[in-house]
């Protein structure tokens, strides 16, 4: 169930974390089909994410991780430390506890090969625009 607190409408408010932050931003299409997608909303839901996901997804850094969905599109925006180094993280990450077995459920909904990482199904992306000094 989404808070009534932050919604599309209203906004998301942003995490403050006294350090200096970075953001990268992914996209990664799930298949089209309205059950999946809805079971893959689930997944990600603060009762049904695996409390080890999350913690691995901490442990390499990540300050904040969202998800964010149109349609069967999702795009992500991971907050982190200045200093934070993508790809050393990334193989990090896919070296944690469930890590494998989470990649391999989630594979079920999303449009990519399996067996894929999670650096491998997600596709950064260049950012085009913001609001120039």
């Amino acid at each position: 169930m989404m808070s009534t607190e932050n919604s599309k409408a209203t906004g998301y408010a942003r995490k403050e974390y006294g350090v200096g932050v970075k953001r990268y931003c992914q996209t990664l299409d799930l298949k089209n089909d309205p059950e999946l997608i809805a079971k893959y909303i689930e997944a990600h839901d603060q009762y049904h994410s695996w409390p080890e996901i999350r913690a691995g997804i901490r442990e390499v850094g990540i300050l904040e991780m969202e998800i964010y969905i149109e349609g069967n599109h999702l795009f992500m925006i991971v907050e982190t430390p200045v200093d934070f180094d993508w790809d050393t993280a990334m193989a990090k990450l896919a070296t944690l506890p469930r890590q494998a077995e989470w990649e391999a459920y989630t594979a079920i909904f999303q449009d990519c090969k399996p067996g894929c990482t999670s650096d491998q199904k997600w596709t950064l992306m260049e950012r085009i625009f913001h609001l120039y000094e």
